[in-house]
């Protein structure tokens, strides 16, 4: 039986000294050296009495490192669970004891604010910096660099990732093996990438994107990336010449856009530009075609499938549209109220079936029985539509789920904090358009009577509260809400009413 998901990302490239990360001190990481170091976190984990399908936390900078202990959970049989480095603990606990975490790996410096959290829910606490220093390392580096995979099979447990939505906490996607393995080895023979490849990689480990699409991808064609921290302009325009393809959200395509060094000499040896997370303006593709000839690549997927559908390699890549379902997705667009199939052109509820769809929600039947069909078809959540060519169009989403930069955002949480300020009497937070990050948080506020909030002070108080991702970029005060007559907040009004805020003009 083996380990599918380690011998067909990892285990294929035992022994080989070609490049898997360059780094951007100039230094390469070869194949072998990486799986040396996660043979040797893996004999640490083991080390930690802990059992193939428990959950292992992780919040830490990216890293070499860090993405050793992904393969290092594959090896053992342990469940990833990677977590998004700008959560606060208070917003970390939820995630621990929900998912009854065994092990939680973060940063030296937040480990001090964790470790009451850890205590109570008995999970063990171990600490990996940005530089690769922490106790984990430190216990690693006394290992063996070889471990033999715990025999796991397709259909088990590989990854957590915790998803929001607009009501209730936020749900844990259950993702197998078998649903990681299958995406990438799909999305390598779409995009056509081979072992040639070099990746710009600036994007979050902790993020599907980052982490099962453009990782993975890499992984199972054999090539290698540019393993950046973070996204930097400087590094990005520096380091592109010795890449073939890269893989972004929109507000990497619009900061290279604003530096007149972003020249169609710099992209001209590229191979491929693709684009995810939240929408690309089609100002912003016009724009990039202009000026470099290339016509980015827009592919549409979620934390519960990956990638459903990907614009075509060879072919029209159509601005607007997300392009076609993947070979072995299924796709339909449905009445939101019946579930009956709608004809093409119309819009309603996509429903998505295949192998890449996850297994449900961690401890939540009947959320999972709520939005996972018993055919297998996963009701997403977003309305769109298929034209007469077959191209996929988002044209919005049912619920209000705010996506910008490609980080999910839960209104409902940041509207609680907003509640409790000073003033204000109620709050609604929605999402516009935004050239930069494809949507950004607003929120609206509605002062106590005789009070008259303070938006300054305000912003002050909910950086200590939320991550800076979901902080709103705008405090806008009003007299009341619009409602509707059974009285629910109507902030599809709101979002026309200030859909222009942040467009360029």
């Amino acid at each position: 039986m083996g380990n599918p998901l380690y011998d067909r990302l990892f285990g294929i490239h035992a022994g080989k000294n070609t490049p898997f990360l360059h780094l951007p001190d100039g230094q390469t990481m070869t194949h072998a050296a990486f799986l040396d170091m996660a043979a040797q976190i893996a004999n640490a984990l083991t080390g930690y009495e802990l059992e193939p399908g428990e959950r292992v936390a992780v919040q830490v900078e990216k890293s070499p490192e860090a993405l050793a202990l992904y393969a290092a959970c594959v090896q053992t049989g342990l469940i990833f669970l990677p977590l998004n480095t700008g959560y606060t603990a208070t917003e970390l606990q939820y995630f621990i004891e929900n998912s009854g975490a065994k092990l939680v790996v973060c940063d030296d410096a937040k480990a001090e604010g964790l470790a009451p959290i850890t205590a109570a829910q008995n999970a063990r606490l171990e600490t990996l910096n940005a530089d690769g220093s922490g106790s984990l390392m430190r216990r690693s580096m006394g290992m063996l660099p070889a471990f033999e995979p715990v025999r796991r099979a397709e259909d088990d447990l590989a990854a957590f990732l915790y998803t929001s939505g607009t009501t209730g906490r936020s749900k844990g996607a259950m993702l197998t093996q078998a649903n990681l393995l299958s995406n990438a080895e799909t999305l390598v023979q779409e995009w056509r990438f081979t072992r040639d490849d070099v990746l710009l990689h600036a994007l979050p480990i902790f993020h599907t994107h980052g982490l099962f699409v453009a990782t993975n991808v890499v992984l199972a064609s054999g090539g290698s990336m540019i393993f950046l921290p973070k996204f930097d302009l400087e590094d990005m325009l520096r380091l592109m010449p010795r890449a073939t393809s890269m893989m972004g959200v929109p507000t990497f395509y619009t900061r290279l856009l604003d530096d007149d060094r972003f020249s169609d000499d710099l992209a001209r040896h590229m191979r491929l530009f693709i684009s995810g997370s939240a929408p690309l303006l089609a100002e912003s593709h016009e724009r990039f075609e202009t000026r470099t000839g290339h016509r980015i690549l827009e592919r549409y997927g979620m934390t519960e499938t990956n990638m459903s559908t990907s614009n075509p390699y060879d072919g029209e890549r159509r601005a607007g549209t997300v392009g076609f379902p993947l070979p072995d997705v299924d796709l339909k667009v449905t009445d939101p109220e019946t579930g009956e199939p709608l004809p093409k052109g119309e819009i309603g509820m996509i429903e998505v079936r295949g192998p890449n769809v996850f297994q449900g929600y961690w401890q939540m039947p009947e959320k999972t029985a709520a939005e996972l069909r018993e055919d297998g078809f996963f009701i997403t959540g977003d309305l769109g539509r298929v034209d007469e060519d077959g191209y996929v169009h988002i044209v919005g989403r049912g619920k209000d789920l705010i996506i910008s930069g490609g980080y999910n955002i839960y209104p409902k949480e940041v509207e609680l904090v907003l509640d409790d300020q000073p003033g204000v009497l109620e709050s609604a937070v929605i999402g516009v358009p935004h050239p930069d990050f494809g949507e950004t948080p607003v929120g609206i506020l509605v002062p106590e009577p005789g009070q008259t909030p303070d938006p300054e002070a305000i912003l002050a108080n909910v950086q200590d509260a939320l991550a800076r991702f979901k902080h709103p970029r705008k405090l806008i005060v009003l007299d009341e809400l619009p409602r509707n007559t059974m009285g629910k907040v109507q902030k599809n009004v709101l979002r026309e009413d200030y859909k222009d805020l942040f467009t360029r003009g």
